[in-house]
């Protein structure tokens, strides 16, 4: 009774952070989309950099906000307008995603560093209601640093690419991020994060992310009616409903949505999970394309699947359930068949019939040994 009533009370996920999660559906469209430019049998190299870089930087801004909200936001006022400043900015970070994305490089990045500047503020106006707490006060002072140092690297990356030509700061001020949030910012802040909050947000984006997946699927179902086709299409359902049911059972049986943490390395998984997510929807449009070789193509899809399973997993080791045994046995058994599924699909590569079978055998193959782990965890409850 008394652990019940000094349990902090749980944030409700608002509409206002579901109609924000909208923009970022539009956004993942629009970074997909690069990777529809071929060259010398694959993706172009400059276009492959830049769908990386714009993938990572749309998940990271998407993070930011989240675990802002989570542990300051109140739903006022305030927090909606800002809200809504970021969504504006965000149609220029989709506009600016595109082939001839050198010609938009400005507006993008302009539009990336606002939206950091924006969260760093609201940070900052947020010192006011800690006035009495010097620790509060010093992570939400290392948070707008790390925010605003990003948004000056951001910004420098416009003078960069039109002095040389080159925009590698853009990747820096990403990896500035990740690395200064898990080191400085609000690590060890478990005693204000909402984790079940924080899980529940960080799954709707994933499912969002499902829907890209969906529609990129949809894609198998077009032209004339065959069997041939109505198999692809059936393989490439298989494939994405594997995938959706093993993280449903990770999201409900195996992780402990109550722990109390801060929450950072939980979400920085998420980063990769979403990122592995978009790398598979571009994966099963490529199988249709003939001017992709097929060593690249079966390369890619085979390392999009053991980033997502290998980060699923990674969320078990520090976020599961206190009750669950035996996680390292059943990741040494994923990762097994993960390296035989690698090397099946390579030696497969110029079949593609049996290729995407064995793609989805995989994925069901995993969600079994998911679902019969996440069994024992909530019979053992």
């Amino acid at each position: 009774m008394l652990k019940d009533l000094m349990k902090p009370k749980e944030k409700k996920v608002e509409y206002v952070e579901l109609i924000y999660d909208l923009i970022f559906v539009y956004v993942i469209g629009r970074n997909n989309s690069l990777l529809h430019s071929f060259e010398n049998g694959f993706v172009a190299p400059s276009a492959f950099l830049a769908y990386v870089m714009t993938t990572l930087a749309v998940i990271q801004i998407w993070n930011y906000t989240t675990y802002y909200v989570n542990i300051y936001g109140r739903h006022g006022v305030r927090d909606h307008v800002f809200l809504f400043i970021n969504m504006f900015l965000m149609y220029f970070v989709g506009a600016g995603t595109r082939a001839d994305w050198q010609g938009f490089h400005a507006q993008y990045h302009a539009a990336w560093a606002l939206i950091l500047v924006n969260i760093g503020a609201q940070y900052l106006i947020e010192l006011k209601n800690h006035r009495g707490d010097g620790m509060a006060r010093g992570r939400l002072l290392r948070m707008a640093f790390i925010l605003f140092a990003e948004a000056a690297i951001v910004t420098a990356d416009i003078f960069c690419y039109k002095a040389f030509g080159s925009s590698w700061l853009s990747l820096a001020a990403i990896v500035f991020g990740m690395a200064s949030v898990m080191l400085f910012g609000q690590r060890g802040r478990s005693d204000a994060v909402d984790f079940t909050h924080l899980t529940e947000r960080a799954m709707l984006y994933v499912v969002f992310t499902f829907g890209e997946m969906i529609i990129a699927v949809a894609s198998y179902f077009g032209g004339e009616f065959s069997l041939r086709s109505t198999y692809f299409a059936l393989m490439a359902f298989l494939i994405v409903t594997g995938l959706f049911l093993s993280y449903g059972v990770f999201y409900d049986r195996i992780i402990d949505r109550e722990k109390r943490t801060s929450g950072l390395l939980y979400m920085l998984l998420h980063i990769i999970i979403v990122f592995a997510m978009n790398n598979i929807t571009n994966g099963l449009e490529f199988m249709r394309e003939e001017e992709i070789s097929l060593l690249p193509k079966v390369g890619f899809l085979a390392g999009s699947f053991l980033l997502f399973f290998g980060f699923l997993f990674g969320l078990g080791f520090r976020h599961a359930k206190t009750r669950c045994r035996l996680y390292t046995r059943l990741c040494l058994r994923a990762l097994g068949a993960g390296l035989a599924f690698a090397a099946g699909l390579l030696l497969l590569r110029k079949n593609m019939v049996l290729n995407i079978a064995l793609s989805a055998a995989f994925v069901f193959a995993m969600f079994i040994m998911i679902w019969l782990y996440g069994k024992k965890v909530y019979e053992a409850n």
